[in-house]
């Protein structure tokens, strides 16, 4: 993940970098010697190792008394993936300074609308609920814990007295990209209960009246920038950097010591040195790493296959994440999982959702490892480490320590040496400890995996919210929400971004469900919770579902209009009865044929003179 960060702060200008290391701190700096950065010209990466940090308040403390700091700076966190110039925020932040000294940080927002069921953004992340006056674009008011599902806030009227205008908003994303002054290093020095960047330093700043402190915020609206802080935001932002909304930072353009893939056909990369079997088949959106190979009759479809990795025959892979050097032997079946580096699956053996293999893991023959399960070969220990990366691993435990990425799989822990027996927990030869976790936190799991979210557990919140508010019930069984119409409050652009990330994720799943041949039940229920999770309308998968059979018969081999229309004639026959359960009246009915136009002035001209 640290490349990712890296190689958009250089992209963006900046030219001394300091990476403070804590948790696994000799295996971040080992990693950062052996790489590129360390040589780039005008780009100097300095490390600053402490082992006595339990927060990212004692961090900047460190970094204050060291004095390797003089003006202002940026602070970012090691997971943050973005491709967003700095020029336009830098310059409203020093412009603000010269005007104002007590201006100490600019935060850098995005349009990110949660879902109204689960009170949660597509990254994972709680509902932010937000306070700005419109005007300045200062912060007045910040809360990421609403007081219950419903979202409720409860806001004191001196707070309304005393700010003339206000605009509060719950559709924002915390970037935690923060462009400050030196003043927030002298601010956590002076306040040593100061731990959490958020819940201590911005919120106490909101609310002290003597000092007079005032944070700003920058909104980015066409540019990509996230963090990746459980493993729902891990599956998201991978998904959005194989799709490319992260570019340059995408597979194919090298940017750090991995070769660059291939890119082919719906979106599949491919790096070098692959042996794939004839009747093997890669579906989109799937990466394959150097040096792997794939057996006859295997499928893998929206997943990542790391370098080096064996895969047998007859094995089914979708949406799963696998490191380097795994091997996973013939009829496996793996759905929504995270395998790590030296992963060993037995053959027959089958993960559910949301289960997390750790390092060198051995599932056993035939083994069926329970759905949002985590392996270790470590056992569980009885008390959490109090070093884990820094404020970070809070409000996910046991999360961020077991995080790695696909450039990066050169594990410093070495598990060689570890004293262990075959544990039968998973299976005849397999070896690892399932970890066990309370009753309250697996009721939870399905929230930060990066399993989706069952269609069972939406429509069970869909159903809570209605009978909660009161409404009447509905006999339309796809439980539409109340408020799918779009806010007149937002942009053209925040909608644009919105419903094209939701295009893709259904063209995702119409495509995987073609080469699988899934069926049209299965499918449905798939594009419900897409539905629910990014909001949109039914109107909104009619067209998206339409788009996408209309794109698969224009990418369908032909040789002149005659094979095209065969080729949509053919599609729509044998898919067009999806569109059923979306098209409630004339109006969605012609929102489909307004898809169809804009698809004929833009990406499918081909269709225009037809």
């Amino acid at each position: 993940m640290i490349d990712y960060t890296l190689a958009w702060l250089e992209s963006a200008g900046v030219e001394e970098v300091f990476v403070f290391c804590c948790s696994h701190s000799k295996q971040i700096i080992n990693y950062l010697d052996k790489s590129n950065w360390v040589n780039q010209p005008n780009f100097s990466v300095t490390t600053i190792e402490s082992h006595n940090c339990i927060s990212a308040g004692d961090a900047l403390r460190i970094i204050y008394e060291r004095n390797v700091i003089q003006g202002d700076f940026i602070l970012v966190s090691g997971d943050t993936v973005s491709n967003m110039t700095l020029t336009q925020a830098l310059h409203e932040h020093k412009d603000r300074r010269r005007k104002d000294n007590n201006a100490v940080m600019t935060m850098v927002i995005k349009q990110s609308k949660p879902s109204q069921v689960t009170r949660q953004t597509r990254l994972g992340t709680d509902e932010l609920i937000m306070a700005i006056d419109p005007g300045t674009k200062q912060l007045l008011y910040y809360e990421d814990k609403a007081d219950d599902l419903k979202g409720t806030l409860t806001l004191d009227k001196a707070f309304l007295a005393e700010n003339h205008s206000i605009s509060l908003q719950n559709d924002k994303q915390d970037c935690y990209i923060d462009i400050c002054t030196p003043e927030v290093l002298s601010l956590f020095t002076d306040n040593f209960d100061y731990q959490h960047l958020r819940r201590h330093f911005v919120k106490g700043l909101l609310l002290d009246d003597i000092m007079g402190y005032k944070i700003f915020t920058h909104e980015i609206h066409s540019s990509y920038a996230a963090r990746i802080d459980n493993f729902r935001s891990y599956d998201s932002i991978s998904k959005d950097i194989i799709q490319r909304w992260t570019y340059p930072l995408v597979p194919d353009v090298q940017f750090s010591i991995n070769s660059a893939a291939r890119l082919e056909r719906h979106g599949i990369y491919r790096a070098s040195d692959i042996a794939q079997s004839r009747s093997a088949q890669v579906g989109p959106f799937t990466y394959i790493g150097k040096g792997s190979t794939i057996g006859n009759n295997t499928i893998i479809s929206n997943s990542v296959v790391g370098d080096g990795c064996k895969i047998g025959s007859n094995v089914s892979v979708d949406g799963c994440y696998i490191w380097h050097n795994v091997t996973i032997e013939d009829g496996c079946k793996l759905r929504h999982a995270l395998l790590c580096d030296g992963v060993i699956m037995k053959s027959g053996a089958i993960l559910e959702p949301g289960v997390v293999l750790s390092f060198k893991v051995v599932v056993g023959q035939e083994f069926v490892v329970p759905a949002y399960s985590k392996v270790s070969l470590l056992p569980q220990p009885v008390k959490q480490d109090s070093d884990e990366e820094l404020e970070y691993a809070d409000s996910n435990s046991g999360i961020i320590s077991t995080m790695n990425t696909l450039e990066n799989g050169d594990s410093t822990n070495d598990l060689s040496e570890i004293q262990y027996s075959d544990s039968l927990e998973i299976g005849n030869g397999g070896r690892g400890f399932v970890w066990s976790i309370s009753e309250i936190a697996h009721e939870e799991d399905w929230r930060h995996s990066v399993a989706p979210i069952p269609a069972q557990k939406l429509i069970e919140l869909t159903q809570a919210v209605y009978d909660d508010l009161e409404f009447p019930d509905q006999d339309d069984p796809l439980l539409p929400l109340a408020d799918e119409r779009e806010s007149a409050t937002e942009s053209e652009d925040d909608i644009r971004d919105e419903s094209q990330y939701f295009e893709r994720e259904v063209e995702a799943t119409f495509l995987r469900a073609v080469h699988e041949n899934v069926k049209e039940d299965h499918i449905i229920l798939e594009v419900n919770s897409l539905r629910l999770s990014h909001n949109m309308a039914l109107e909104n998968c009619a067209s998206a579902l339409f788009y996408s059979m209309m794109k698969l018969a224009l990418d369908t081999p032909h040789h002149s209009a005659t094979d095209l229309v065969k080729n949509t004639n053919d599609v729509i026959s044998r898919w067009g009865k999806l569109l059923k359960p979306y098209l409630q009246g004339i109006d969605d009915e012609i929102e489909v044929i307004m898809k169809f136009e804009e698809m004929c002035l833009e990406s499918g001209k081909e269709y225009a003179p037809l």
